[in-house]
Formats: structure tokens, sequence, C-alpha cells
């Protein structure tokens, strides 16, 4: 019997799955694995938690081959840590690659296309028929990540911001407030600014409501999220054609909770994409990264034999 681990270590859940023959047989789920979120030791604790329920829920003991997807796997020392955590585990082969990279195979199984990642940040890769890669986006919260919860949290408190300057009708701000719990502005904008930082992916939920309640600001930086990511799709199909010969068209796929749940977003991801390219393949299905995961830990496992 061929066991092997698969895990999705997210910016904001991990989840993890074991899989004998073909069929998941343990589970598990925790918080963050990701260093610059979370902090080593909440990373480290989350990745054992989730391994755990996992192992306990499976009855197994022996793992063939695990695969682990991660925001920022070139940081110093992440694909070292993790690789011991599965040691500790019993796992006898294992590799640590980014999250985008398990999302793609999920989507491809190792061929080309293209996918968008939109969740707590945003990435978006592709896959030309050699092999190579081609990104664009995906520079961490703070620097980029147009079109991520994070980027639309923050962005759409700017814009409020800009609204509040000119008495302009906004509900963001007082919105945000009630779920901050500040009294006033000063003390909404030392809460916004201050260290550590609130949760702003969280907020991309309450934005899309306000959005469908027709609040102008919450609209328009849903309209602006949906903008960048297409554009993010059309640069790295750009770069495939220019750079690697392609002349037909790439699929693309996508996932993330910001396209997955935010309607508008989505509706207009589809429809940027469409106006721009309308012979272009593009998922109407979320992609599952953590299938990518297993994909890849099988396939090491066949070539361990």
């Amino acid at each position: 019997m061929s066991v092997v681990l698969g895990i999705d270590g997210g910016g904001t859940n991990t989840r993890a799955a074991i899989v004998a023959d073909g069929k998941i047989v343990g589970s598990g789920q925790s918080g963050s694995i990701k260093r610059l979120r979370v902090g080593a030791e909440a990373a480290e604790a989350n990745l054992r938690t989730v391994l755990k329920e996992a192992f306990e829920q499976s009855g197994v003991k022996d793992v063939k081959a695990a695969c682990c997807g991660i925001a920022s796997p070139t940081m110093p020392g992440v694909k070292e840590w993790v690789t011991a955590v599965f040691d500790d585990f019993g796992v006898e082969r294992s590799e640590v690659v980014g999250d985008e990279v398990i999302a793609l195979d999920a989507a491809f199984q190792g061929g080309p296309g293209i996918l968008q990642i939109a969740g707590t940040g945003s990435n978006c890769v592709g896959r030309a028929p050699d092999g190579a890669y081609e990104t664009a986006g995906g520079w961490s919260s703070r620097l980029g990540d147009e079109g991520s919860g994070y980027w639309i949290g923050v962005n759409s408190i700017r814009r409020a911001l800009h609204a509040f300057d000119r008495e302009a009708p906004c509900q963001v701000i007082p919105r945000i407030m009630e779920i901050w719990g500040a009294k006033d502005m000063d003390e909404f904008i030392n809460l916004g600014d201050g260290t550590p930082s609130p949760d702003f992916a969280a907020l991309a939920p309450v934005i899309h409501e306000l959005a469908e309640a027709g609040d102008a600001v919450a609209v328009g930086t849903l309209e602006q999220a949906a903008v960048d990511l297409v554009e993010f799709v059309l640069l790295v199909r750009s770069k495939l054609r220019r750079k690697h010969g392609i002349t037909g068209e790439v699929p693309v796929a996508w996932t993330g909770s910001v396209i997955a749940k935010t309607e508008l977003v989505r509706n207009q991801f589809f429809a940027g994409l469409h106006a721009a390219a309308p012979e272009m393949p593009v998922g109407t299905e979320e992609v599952v990264a953590l299938k990518g995961a297993i994909w890849r830990a099988q396939r090491m496992a066949m070539a361990a034999g």
C-alpha cells in the first residue's frame, strides 16, 4: 500500500490529507504555517497540529512521500524546518514548494497553463510546455499582492479615507470601526496603523457585503481588484507567448477566496479575460490546491519504486 501526504499551507489556513492507494484516509486543518504571518513558533505548532490530526485519523504510521505547498518557501530556514517536522512524523521523503506550484499542478498536472491565485495574498504563475515558469505579482502584502484579500482590506480603507476627506457618503469606515471596536477616528487610525497590524484580509467579506449594498467605495475597490487580477493573467500570457514561442491559447485556472466568494470580482474577472482574449479557456471551478500536493507526492512515491 502506497501512502502519501499532501499539505496546502495557505496564508490563513493549512490543510493536510493522507492518501492510501488513491483514497483519502486522514485529513486535518489548522492555522497558517506562513512564518511571516504568524511567526516561527506558531507556524510550527500549526504544522504539527495538522499532521497529528491527519495521522491519528488515518491510523497509518509510515508515509512514503510528502509534498508541502507553502508561501515563501525560499525564505531562509523554511524548507529545513518543514522537512525536520516531516522527519519527526516518519515521512520517508518529502519536498517543500511554493503554494502556487501545488495549485498549478492541481489544475494542469505538470502541463502548461496559467493560474491566478487570489486569497489572503495574490500571485499569478504560468508554465510553458517546456516546464519554464513565468510570473506576475505576488510581491507580498506590503509591496504588492494586488487583488488579494489583504489588498482589498487595506485599499478599501484608503479609498474610504479619501471619501471622508471629501465628505462623500461611505459606510466602510463606520463598519470597520464597529468591527475593530474603535470609538472615534483617532482610535480607528491608531488601530489600523498599529503593530501588530489588524487582519486586513478578514475585511474582504465585509467589503463585499457593502458593495452588494451599493457602497461606492466598496464597489470601486472590488472593481479595481478584478482589473488587477485580469492584468496579471494577461501579462503572464504575454510572457509565455513572447519568451516561449506559444502561439495558441493557454488555459487559465484560478483559486482563492476573493474570486471564489466575491461575486463582483469573479464576474468581472471572467468578463475581463473574455473581452481581452475570447478564445482563451478559463476554468469555471476553483482549483483545490491540496490535490496538487497529493499528485506531486504520488509522483515522488512512484519514482522511488
